[in-house]
């Protein structure tokens, strides 16, 4: 069966849109910031996948090896006809899921939702020959803005996987669990990957590794404003920079400007002094109970919470009330 066009709700203008938006408003507050979604352009998105594999990187071993635990669980508690997957990109540990609702469950129905046209059309195709008897479904979204796309009938199950959530600010958490709770019907279910707080000696690592990956990937977003608005940073001139911070329990990548520079930037200077920082990206930790306690707050009660042999990753199966 080959997988059905995709739905469409996020064109590339809306995203040049976006981006323009959020540039403009970033590098004019008081401290500078960017958001980290516009790390991922092909080249930021292949960096992303090398980060993944260093040794210093936990995180995606640690889910992985929940997923490969307790898939058929899930599959059985949840009953979904409908498989969700939010930020889906290449669905890889997601076919844990697919093998595990082929073997136990009943789904029908899989729709990833991604930004991504290209690695959209890619990841479905390859899905819908690898599970012949499965419809296939992919929209273009965002996953902050379109939930109410999402189809609706059936028992369905939302994925969330990567520790993604942790790149919210809290209100923007609780913002996106509401509209989640919205746009699902009593009964369903969620499943979110969380980061877990622990020493801050193994976290700063997976962010700041020895081969200087993640420090690439950092500077990947100044080459993303060269390209698309026309900028002239010189991601050369910045530090890669990866802070815990003990207060707020979340890791903050930022870029550390070496010397004073003025930046050209949708027809504005932007001044940096010697050791100005951007921040490029939040990364929440979260303990169990705080993780059940936000998703109560927005209408989820928790069923299950699972974490790797280590400890270092939960998985939390949650239904909506």
């Amino acid at each position: 069966m080959s997988a059905e066009p995709l739905e469409i709700h996020l064109e590339e203008q809306d995203l040049g849109r976006n981006l323009r938006q959020d540039v403009r408003a970033g590098l004019t507050a008081e401290e500078k910031w960017l958001s980290p979604k516009w790390f991922y352009d092909a080249r930021g998105s292949q960096l992303f996948e090398e980060i993944t594999r260093l040794a210093e990187y936990y995180q995606t071993g640690a889910e992985r090896a929940v997923l490969l635990e307790r898939a058929a669980e899930i599959a059985t508690m949840s009953g979904a006809k409908t498989l969700i997957e939010l930020g889906s990109g290449s669905s890889e540990k997601t076919r844990l899921l697919l093998d595990a609702f082929t073997r136990h469950g009943d789904l029908g129905t899989f729709v990833p939702l991604d930004v991504s046209v290209s690695a959209l059309r890619e990841s479905t195709a390859r899905i819908a020959v690898d599970y012949p008897g499965l419809r296939v479904r992919g929209i273009v979204g965002d996953f902050t803005r379109h939930l109410d796309r999402l189809p609706a009938g059936g028992r369905r199950l939302v994925v969330f996987l990567g520790g993604t959530i942790g790149n919210l600010l809290p209100a923007e958490r609780a913002e996106f669990l509401a509209a989640m709770r919205v746009a699902l019907e009593p009964g369903d279910w969620l499943l979110v990957g969380t980061d877990l707080v622990k020493d801050p000696a193994v976290i700063v690592p997976a962010y700041d590794d020895a081969a200087g990956v993640t420090a690439e990937f950092n500077r990947n977003v100044l080459r993303v404003i060269n390209r698309e608005l026309g900028a002239d940073f010189d991601p050369a001139a910045f530090d890669h920079v990866a802070l815990w911070n003990p207060e707020r329990e979340w890791i903050e990548m930022r870029l550390r400007a070496r010397h004073p520079m003025r930046v050209q930037v949708l027809d504005t200077e932007v001044t940096f002094a010697a050791g100005e920082e951007l921040r490029t990206e939040v990364s929440a930790k979260f303990r169990p109970e705080g993780i059940a306690a936000e998703l109560r707050a927005a209408g989820f009660v928790t069923s299950e919470f699972w974490t790797d042999p280590a400890g270092l990753f939960g998985v939390t199966l949650a239904r909506a009330e």
